[in-house]
């Protein structure tokens, strides 16, 4: 499932995950699943037909990454593999960074997060222009609406609604989900 809150030139995309890594480091073997929250630049297209036409959104280049992440043979609530990518290189998320903090209260740290536009623009290595003028203030604004959304789809992935394997039964898919 994904959800997307748009706003002038950022917005954020939050969906369940399945994964795999493929490169686990020592001790984080295993599938893991939860919620991934990116911050994205957002893009407005040409219409493609009359003044009435919808309108082409582009959901372009990360930014930032928040991943709620539990290993599934794990106990729930554990966010035992939750952590950040706080930059991106292209497309390509940095490193992961565990941070105490992230796993004790991680809906209290994401709208922590969410409330800092200007704060993740710089980590990331973004400039302020990145975004749009009034970003800052919807994104703080909406920070409770992302929240309650990122809370609604752990609890399904703890249900196991959501957060499941891929159907595709290839030894090559390590990842279920929009994200």
């Amino acid at each position: 499932m994904l959800y997307a809150f748009g706003f002038e030139r950022v917005g954020v995309v939050v969906g369940d995950l399945y994964f795999v890594n493929p490169r686990a480091a020592q001790g984080q073997e295993g599938a893991e699943h939860g919620v991934r929250l990116e911050l994205r630049l957002l893009a407005r297209g040409a219409l493609k037909g009359s003044a009435y036409s919808a309108q082409p959104i582009e959901i372009g280049q990360p930014v930032w990454r928040a991943d709620l992440l539990e290993s599934v043979e794990g106990p729930p609530g554990s966010f035992d593999r939750t952590h950040c990518h706080p930059a991106f290189n292209g497309w390509n998320p940095g490193r992961r960074v565990y941070l105490p903090e992230m796993s004790a209260d991680p809906l209290g740290w994401l709208g922590g997060r969410l409330a800092d536009l200007d704060g993740l623009l710089a980590a990331a290595g973004f400039p302020a222009g990145a975004a749009g003028p009034g970003d800052a203030e919807s994104l703080r604004a909406a920070g409770s609406e992302i929240v309650d959304v990122t809370r609604r789809l752990l609890e399904k992935v703890r249900s196991g609604e959501l957060g499941n394997p891929p159907r595709d039964e290839s030894p090559d898919v390590v990842r279920a989900g929009w994200l």
